[in-house]
């Protein structure tokens, strides 16, 4: 009886061993994120001077037209990008730009920059050319060191309207790209 007594207990435990657990979660909480803060600092700043990157960026007319990006750093801080869409679908739609970037800031995981961009866009049968400029980052996350995530904010200048369009830019890594550095 004594026994069966004891696995009883250790089958369902009292509240008092509970308790104990309660205390144990923070701390392995608080080593969890202190080794995981500790890792995030050990890496290196991203080098791409000589790297090309390929992907896609659909920040040019409006995201009507995914488009595949190669991306190549001439410089520690001067980079350029070409990107090419088409959509063969009623009615069709291309996309041939250029896009130009500058680096501000550098950080272990991410480069901020500013960028300028130019490009002829035909979509949704309005053809024209497509001016961007703005600031963007693209940040990288540890492990996935050759795979960068790019975000930019601006405004673009289009005359694919028939007129003038000046619209503000915020383009999010889903649109404005993610590449794979060789």
């Amino acid at each position: 009886m004594q026994h069966g007594r004891s696995i009883s207990n250790q089958a369902h435990p009292t509240f008092p061993s509970q308790r104990g657990a309660y205390r144990i979660a923070p701390l392995t909480s608080l080593a969890i994120c202190l080794v995981t803060g500790l890792t995030l600092r050990s890496a290196q700043a991203r080098e791409l001077q000589g790297r090309l990157g390929v992907g896609y960026n659909s920040e040019f007319a409006q995201g009507a037209v995914p488009s595949i990006s190669l991306k190549y750093a001439l410089a520690r801080d001067l980079g350029t990008e070409l990107v090419v869409g088409v959509d063969t679908a009623s009615p069709t739609s291309t996309v041939a730009a250029v896009k130009f970037s500058k680096g501000l800031f550098f950080e272990t995981n991410l480069n901020f920059n500013a960028f300028a961009g130019l490009g002829m866009v035909n979509a949704h049968s309005n053809s024209g050319v497509e001016c961007l400029a703005g600031f963007g980052l693209e940040f990288f996350i540890p492990g996935l060191e050759s795979v960068g995530f790019s975000t930019d904010t601006g405004v673009s200048l289009g005359t694919g309207s028939g007129s003038f369009a000046l619209r503000t830019l915020g383009v999010s890594f889903l649109n404005a790209g993610i590449h794979f550095y060789f």
